[in-house]
Protein backbone atom coordinates (compact mmCIF):
# COMPACT_ATOMS: atom_id res chain seq x y z
CA UNK A 1 0.00 0.00 0.00
CA UNK A 2 1.43 3.52 -1.12
CA UNK A 3 1.13 6.20 1.79
CA UNK A 4 1.46 9.79 0.57
CA UNK A 5 1.77 11.17 4.24
CA UNK A 6 -0.57 14.14 3.23
CA UNK A 7 -3.91 15.15 1.99
CA UNK A 8 -7.10 15.73 4.22
CA UNK A 9 -10.82 15.15 3.92
CA UNK A 10 -11.48 17.17 0.60
CA UNK A 11 -8.64 16.15 -1.07
CA UNK A 12 -9.60 12.40 -2.47
CA UNK A 13 -6.71 12.16 -5.22
CA UNK A 14 -3.33 12.30 -5.23
CA UNK A 15 -0.16 12.23 -7.86
CA UNK A 16 3.47 11.35 -7.75
CA UNK A 17 5.99 10.42 -10.32
CA UNK A 18 6.48 6.65 -11.04
CA UNK A 19 10.31 7.62 -11.82
CA UNK A 20 10.46 9.26 -8.73
CA UNK A 21 8.87 8.31 -5.29
CA UNK A 22 9.98 12.32 -4.15
CA UNK A 23 8.84 13.58 -7.32
CA UNK A 24 4.67 14.45 -5.99
CA UNK A 25 2.78 16.05 -8.60
CA UNK A 26 -0.43 17.19 -6.18
CA UNK A 27 -3.44 16.73 -5.02
CA UNK A 28 -7.15 17.20 -6.52
CA UNK A 29 -10.40 16.97 -4.64
CA UNK A 30 -12.35 15.57 -7.65
CA UNK A 31 -10.80 12.91 -10.91
CA UNK A 32 -13.42 13.28 -13.19
CA UNK A 33 -13.29 10.64 -15.97
CA UNK A 34 -10.66 8.70 -14.39
CA UNK A 35 -13.45 5.97 -14.34
CA UNK A 36 -14.68 6.02 -17.89
CA UNK A 37 -13.40 4.78 -20.67
CA UNK A 38 -12.97 6.67 -24.05
CA UNK A 39 -15.00 4.87 -26.93
CA UNK A 40 -13.16 2.46 -28.69
CA UNK A 41 -10.54 2.97 -26.64
CA UNK A 42 -10.85 1.12 -23.01
CA UNK A 43 -7.63 2.22 -21.37
CA UNK A 44 -7.62 5.74 -22.93
CA UNK A 45 -9.25 8.37 -19.95
CA UNK A 46 -9.49 11.91 -20.54
CA UNK A 47 -8.99 13.09 -16.64
CA UNK A 48 -10.27 16.38 -14.92
CA UNK A 49 -8.28 17.09 -11.43
CA UNK A 50 -11.19 19.59 -10.07
CA UNK A 51 -9.40 21.35 -7.10
CA UNK A 52 -5.75 20.88 -8.09
CA UNK A 53 -2.34 22.26 -6.65
CA UNK A 54 -0.10 21.03 -9.46
CA UNK A 55 3.37 20.79 -8.11
CA UNK A 56 6.74 19.04 -9.31
CA UNK A 57 6.91 17.06 -12.67
CA UNK A 58 3.39 18.10 -13.15
CA UNK A 59 3.80 21.61 -11.79
CA UNK A 60 6.24 22.30 -14.95
CA UNK A 61 3.79 20.52 -17.42
CA UNK A 62 0.97 23.31 -16.85
CA UNK A 63 2.76 26.23 -19.35
CA UNK A 64 3.30 23.93 -21.97
CA UNK A 65 -0.52 22.74 -23.28
CA UNK A 66 -0.33 22.01 -26.64
CA UNK A 67 3.20 20.75 -27.37
CA UNK A 68 5.05 17.90 -26.40
CA UNK A 69 6.62 19.47 -23.34
CA UNK A 70 3.01 18.91 -21.91
CA UNK A 71 3.73 14.73 -21.49
CA UNK A 72 4.47 14.10 -17.72
CA UNK A 73 4.93 10.75 -18.33
CA UNK A 74 4.11 7.50 -16.01
CA UNK A 75 2.42 8.21 -12.32
CA UNK A 76 1.01 6.81 -9.24
CA UNK A 77 -2.61 7.81 -9.15
CA UNK A 78 -3.38 7.36 -5.30
CA UNK A 79 -7.38 7.14 -3.87
CA UNK A 80 -7.11 8.48 -0.25
CA UNK A 81 -8.87 8.55 2.69
CA UNK A 82 -10.53 11.35 5.18
CA UNK A 83 -7.12 11.35 6.84
CA UNK A 84 -5.06 11.75 3.34
CA UNK A 85 -4.26 8.03 4.05
CA UNK A 86 -3.68 6.08 0.75
CA UNK A 87 -6.81 3.65 0.53
CA UNK A 88 -5.23 2.06 -3.14
CA UNK A 89 -3.25 3.08 -6.10
CA UNK A 90 -3.85 2.68 -9.99
CA UNK A 91 -0.49 2.80 -11.69
CA UNK A 92 -1.47 5.38 -15.53
CA UNK A 93 1.03 5.70 -18.63
CA UNK A 94 1.33 8.64 -20.51
CA UNK A 95 0.22 11.85 -18.51
CA UNK A 96 -0.60 14.59 -20.45
CA UNK A 97 -1.68 18.07 -19.80
CA UNK A 98 -4.09 18.98 -21.98
CA UNK A 99 -6.20 22.05 -20.20
CA UNK A 100 -6.12 24.30 -17.02
CA UNK A 101 -7.98 26.46 -15.58
CA UNK A 102 -9.04 28.67 -12.18
CA UNK A 103 -10.87 26.02 -10.13
CA UNK A 104 -13.66 27.05 -7.73
CA UNK A 105 -12.45 24.96 -5.12
CA UNK A 106 -10.38 27.78 -3.75
CA UNK A 107 -7.73 30.19 -4.59
CA UNK A 108 -4.90 29.22 -6.19
CA UNK A 109 -5.98 25.91 -7.16
CA UNK A 110 -6.80 24.52 -10.96
CA UNK A 111 -9.15 22.66 -13.19
CA UNK A 112 -6.36 20.44 -14.49
CA UNK A 113 -7.44 18.59 -17.86
CA UNK A 114 -4.98 15.68 -18.27
CA UNK A 115 -5.12 12.30 -20.72
CA UNK A 116 -3.57 8.93 -19.83
CA UNK A 117 -3.57 5.59 -19.88
CA UNK A 118 -5.24 2.97 -17.10
CA UNK A 119 -6.60 -0.04 -17.79
CA UNK A 120 -7.09 -1.06 -14.29
CA UNK A 121 -9.64 2.09 -13.27
CA UNK A 122 -12.80 0.01 -14.36
CA UNK A 123 -16.50 1.74 -15.00
CA UNK A 124 -18.66 1.25 -11.33
CA UNK A 125 -15.25 0.91 -9.13
CA UNK A 126 -15.54 4.94 -8.03
CA UNK A 127 -18.87 4.55 -6.45
CA UNK A 128 -16.92 1.09 -4.46
CA UNK A 129 -14.03 3.49 -3.79
CA UNK A 130 -15.97 5.73 -2.04
CA UNK A 131 -17.80 3.38 0.08
CA UNK A 132 -13.79 2.05 1.58
CA UNK A 133 -13.21 6.09 2.05
CA UNK A 134 -16.00 6.96 3.88
CA UNK A 135 -16.24 3.59 6.16
CA UNK A 136 -19.29 2.32 4.99
CA UNK A 137 -17.96 -0.85 3.01
CA UNK A 138 -18.72 -2.12 6.70
CA UNK A 139 -21.59 -4.89 5.75
CA UNK A 140 -21.94 -8.58 5.04
CA UNK A 141 -23.58 -8.61 1.38
CA UNK A 142 -23.08 -4.97 0.04
CA UNK A 143 -22.51 -6.75 -3.50
CA UNK A 144 -25.56 -9.16 -3.93
CA UNK A 145 -27.79 -6.27 -5.90
CA UNK A 146 -24.90 -5.21 -8.16
CA UNK A 147 -25.43 -6.15 -12.21
CA UNK A 148 -22.53 -8.76 -13.05
CA UNK A 149 -20.11 -5.58 -14.50
CA UNK A 150 -20.21 -3.82 -11.45
CA UNK A 151 -19.77 -7.21 -9.85
CA UNK A 152 -16.63 -7.00 -11.52
CA UNK A 153 -15.58 -3.32 -10.79
CA UNK A 154 -16.20 -4.23 -7.02
CA UNK A 155 -13.73 -7.19 -7.57
CA UNK A 156 -11.40 -4.56 -8.53
CA UNK A 157 -11.41 -2.56 -5.65
CA UNK A 158 -11.26 -5.64 -3.42
CA UNK A 159 -8.10 -6.50 -5.15
CA UNK A 160 -6.52 -2.64 -5.13
CA UNK A 161 -7.63 -2.04 -1.95
CA UNK A 162 -6.83 -5.23 0.30
CA UNK A 163 -3.71 -3.58 1.80
CA UNK A 164 -5.84 -1.16 3.29
CA UNK A 165 -8.75 -2.64 3.90
CA UNK A 166 -6.89 -5.56 6.11
CA UNK A 167 -4.48 -2.74 7.89
CA UNK A 168 -1.80 -5.32 8.07
CA UNK A 169 -3.79 -7.57 9.92
CA UNK A 170 -1.96 -10.76 9.53
CA UNK A 171 -3.30 -14.26 8.17
CA UNK A 172 -5.91 -15.85 10.19
CA UNK A 173 -4.52 -19.16 11.93
CA UNK A 174 -4.30 -22.51 10.40
CA UNK A 175 -7.55 -24.48 11.48
CA UNK A 176 -9.60 -21.87 10.82
CA UNK A 177 -13.55 -22.01 9.83
CA UNK A 178 -14.81 -19.66 7.15
CA UNK A 179 -19.19 -19.90 6.17
CA UNK A 180 -19.36 -18.99 2.89
CA UNK A 181 -23.00 -17.91 1.72
CA UNK A 182 -24.34 -19.27 -1.67
CA UNK A 183 -27.52 -18.40 -2.03
CA UNK A 184 -26.37 -14.99 -4.25
CA UNK A 185 -23.85 -17.29 -5.96
CA UNK A 186 -24.49 -16.98 -9.48
CA UNK A 187 -21.22 -16.67 -11.70
CA UNK A 188 -17.87 -16.71 -11.33
CA UNK A 189 -17.71 -12.98 -9.92
CA UNK A 190 -20.22 -13.58 -7.09
CA UNK A 191 -18.28 -16.77 -5.90
CA UNK A 192 -15.36 -14.54 -5.95
CA UNK A 193 -16.68 -11.96 -4.38
CA UNK A 194 -18.60 -14.18 -1.70
CA UNK A 195 -14.97 -16.01 -1.30
CA UNK A 196 -13.22 -12.83 -0.07
CA UNK A 197 -15.94 -11.83 2.24
CA UNK A 198 -16.17 -15.08 3.78
CA UNK A 199 -12.51 -14.86 4.11
CA UNK A 200 -11.65 -11.09 4.52
CA UNK A 201 -15.01 -9.65 5.93
CA UNK A 202 -16.96 -6.96 3.93
CA UNK A 203 -15.53 -6.10 1.08
CA UNK A 204 -12.59 -8.37 1.09
CA UNK A 205 -10.21 -10.07 -1.55
CA UNK A 206 -9.69 -13.42 -1.88
CA UNK A 207 -9.03 -14.01 -5.87
CA UNK A 208 -10.90 -12.45 -8.88
CA UNK A 209 -10.02 -15.49 -11.27
CA UNK A 210 -8.78 -19.35 -10.95
CA UNK A 211 -5.23 -18.23 -10.96
CA UNK A 212 -5.64 -15.76 -8.37
CA UNK A 213 -7.59 -17.94 -6.53
CA UNK A 214 -5.00 -20.85 -6.28
CA UNK A 215 -2.11 -18.38 -5.13
CA UNK A 216 -4.58 -16.93 -2.14
CA UNK A 217 -4.88 -20.50 -1.36
CA UNK A 218 -0.78 -20.48 -0.65
CA UNK A 219 -1.72 -18.14 2.03
CA UNK A 220 -1.01 -14.17 2.62
CA UNK A 221 -4.39 -13.38 1.68
CA UNK A 222 -6.21 -13.50 5.27
CA UNK A 223 -6.51 -17.29 5.62
CA UNK A 224 -3.61 -20.14 6.48
CA UNK A 225 -4.31 -23.63 5.42
CA UNK A 226 -5.21 -26.29 6.66
CA UNK A 227 -8.97 -24.38 6.87
CA UNK A 228 -12.42 -25.06 6.67
CA UNK A 229 -14.52 -23.39 4.70
CA UNK A 230 -18.34 -24.14 5.00
CA UNK A 231 -20.58 -23.42 2.22
CA UNK A 232 -24.06 -23.08 2.60
CA UNK A 233 -26.63 -23.36 -0.23
CA UNK A 234 -23.72 -25.14 -1.74
CA UNK A 235 -26.80 -27.01 -4.04
CA UNK A 236 -27.68 -24.34 -5.35
CA UNK A 237 -24.62 -22.62 -6.40
CA UNK A 238 -24.12 -26.02 -8.06
CA UNK A 239 -26.61 -25.11 -10.36
CA UNK A 240 -25.25 -22.47 -11.32
CA UNK A 241 -21.53 -22.73 -11.69
CA UNK A 242 -21.90 -25.09 -14.88
CA UNK A 243 -19.62 -23.52 -17.06
CA UNK A 244 -17.38 -25.90 -18.82
CA UNK A 245 -13.78 -25.32 -18.00
CA UNK A 246 -10.93 -27.18 -19.58
CA UNK A 247 -8.31 -28.73 -17.55
CA UNK A 248 -5.51 -31.24 -18.30
CA UNK A 249 -7.72 -33.71 -17.62
CA UNK A 250 -11.05 -32.79 -19.33
CA UNK A 251 -13.82 -30.68 -19.37
CA UNK A 252 -15.31 -30.25 -15.60
CA UNK A 253 -18.22 -27.58 -14.12
CA UNK A 254 -16.78 -24.86 -12.58
CA UNK A 255 -18.45 -25.89 -9.40
CA UNK A 256 -16.06 -29.16 -9.42
CA UNK A 257 -13.32 -27.41 -10.66
CA UNK A 258 -13.27 -24.77 -7.79
CA UNK A 259 -13.57 -27.95 -5.17
CA UNK A 260 -10.24 -29.51 -6.52
CA UNK A 261 -8.41 -26.04 -6.31
CA UNK A 262 -9.14 -25.81 -2.21
CA UNK A 263 -8.78 -29.42 -2.09
CA UNK A 264 -5.44 -29.47 -3.56
CA UNK A 265 -4.49 -26.49 -1.61
CA UNK A 266 -5.60 -28.79 2.02
CA UNK A 267 -7.94 -26.68 2.44
CA UNK A 268 -11.47 -28.86 3.18
CA UNK A 269 -14.94 -27.77 2.34
CA UNK A 270 -18.30 -29.19 3.29
CA UNK A 271 -21.38 -28.60 1.37
CA UNK A 272 -24.09 -27.67 3.48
Amino acid sequence: MRTSGRGGEEQKYALTSDEDDSDFWGFAHEAEGLFTPLPDEEGARRVRLAGCLPQGGLLKRVGHVGSLCAVAGNAWFDLLDGDGATIGSYFVNDVTVVDANPSTCGAGLVDLTMTLWCENALAGAERVWDLVRTGHLNRTGMWHDLAPEDRHAWLSVALWSREYQRQGRPDAPAGQLFTLDGRHVVDRDSFYCAIGEAVNGPGGYFGWNLDALDDCLRGGWGATNPFTLHWDSSAEARTRLVERVPTDDGDVSLFDLLLEIFKERGASVILR
